[in-house]
C-alpha cells in the first residue's frame, strides 16, 4: 500500500490540547477529544526526523480491533456520540484525520503506564541480569534472553514527557501515586487483557512478548482503558514460527527501528538520526504484517 505521510496536523477549527510523540490531540467541546495518530516515529522516547507514511493508519486500525476484542473486560474511551464529519465539517481538515483518528471521551488519565511482560526482553532482561528480578519481582534463576516467564508480570512505569524517558517503578510506588485499590484494579485487568490477547495472537502465529496500557477514570470514577492498545508501538510482537529462547526474536513492531539505532553512535537524546529508506520500508512491512495477521 502507498500512503500520504502526515507528520503534523494543522486543524484550526479545534483547540489543540497536546502534541505527543505520535498523537495530536484536539478538544471537541468539554467532554470529548479527537486523537489523530500521525506518522511520526519515536524510539527511546525521541521523535525521529522522518515520518513513516501510513503508520498512523495501521496503528489506529489495530487499536480499534483490540478495543472491540476486549470490550467486555473493561470500558474504553471510544465515543459513539459524534462522527468525524460532525467534528471536522471542513473537508481539508477532515482529510488529515480520516482513517487515523478516534473520537474519545475526555478522561482523568492515571499518571502511569501499565506494563505487562510475558517474556524476558528489553529493560526487563537488563534488570534481570543485574538483580535476578524484574522491577522488584523475583524470577527463577538461569532464565534466557526472550524466555517465556512462568506467568505474566505487571511492571508499571512513569509516563514520560516528550524527550524524557519512561522509568520503571514498583507496584508499591504505583499504589502511592494512584491509591492501593486503583493500582490493584489496573494490575488485575491489565494481566487479564494481556492473557486474552496473547492467547488469540499466538493461535495466529504472533507472540505478544509484552505490552503497555494506559488508563483513566470518568467523572464517576469508572476505570477506563484509553490511548492505544496492543499496537506495534506499544507492544512487542514476535514471529512464533522462528521464535527461539536465547536470541532476539524476529519482530513485527518498532524493535526493528530500535535495533538499527543501537548500531549507531547516538546518545538517545533529541535530535534523533534520520532513518534510511530501507529501514523505514521494512518497518512499515512489519506493521502491515501485524495488522493483517491479527485482524484477518
Amino acid at each position: 500500500m502507498s500512503y500520504t505521510a502526515i507528520t503534523e496536523t494543522t486543524i484550526s477549527s479545534l483547540p489543540q490540547v497536546h502534541r505527543g510523540k505520535v498523537r495530536d490531540i484536539y478538544a471537541v467541546g468539554d467532554d470529548h477529544l479527537l486523537l489523530i495518530a500521525t506518522d511520526r516515529v519515536s524510539a527511546f522516547d525521541v521523535v525521529m526526523p522522518k515520518p513513516l507514511p501510513g503508520k498512523g493508519i495501521l496503528l489506529t486500525k489495530i487499536a480499534l480491533f483490540w478495543f472491540d476484542f476486549i470490550g467486555d473486560l473493561i470500558p474504553n474511551h471510544l465515543s459513539d456520540e459524534l462522527t468525524l464529519e460532525e467534528v471536522l465539517p471542513d473537508a481539508t481538515e477532515r482529510a488529515q484525520a480520516e482513517g487515523r483518528s478516534m473520537i474519545v471521551k475526555r478522561l482523568h488519565g492515571l499518571p502511569i503506564e501499565a506494563v505487562v511482560r510475558g517474556y524476558l526482553i528489553g529493560s526487563g532482561w537488563l534488570d534481570y541480569q543485574r538483580t535476578g528480578n524484574v522491577c522488584g519481582i523475583e524470577l527463577p534463576a538461569n532464565l534466557q534472553l526472550a524466555q517465556q516467564l512462568p506467568e505474566p508480570v505487571f511492571t508499571p512505569a512513569t509516563k514520560a514527557e516528550v524527550g524524557d524517558h519512561d522509568e520503571n517503578i514498583s507496584f508499591a510506588k504505583m499504589a502511592e501515586v494512584v491509591g492501593e485499590q486503583q493500582a490493584s484494579a489496573v494490575r488485575e485487568v491489565s494481566i487479564e487483557i494481556y492473557n486474552r490477547a496473547a492467547s488469540y495472537a499466538k493461535e495466529r502465529g504472533i507472540i505478544i512478548a509484552d505490552t503497555k496500557f494506559e488508563f483513566g477514570t470518568d467523572n464517576n470514577g469508572t476505570l477506563t482503558l484509553m490511548d492505544e492498545v496492543l499496537t506495534p508501538d506499544s507492544s512487542r510482537f514476535w514471529n512464533a514460527a522462528s521464535y527461539q529462547p536465547g536470541s532476539s526474536p524476529e519482530s513485527y513492531d518498532k524493535q526493528f527501528v530500535r535495533d538499527y539505532l543501537e548500531t549507531l553512535d547516538w546518545n538517545k537524546t533529541a535530535p534523533g538520526p534520520e532513518l534510511p529508506d530501507d529501514i523505514m520500508q521494512k518497518t512499515l512491512q512489519r506493521y502491515e504484517t501485524a495488522y493483517t495477521t491479527l485482524t484477518g
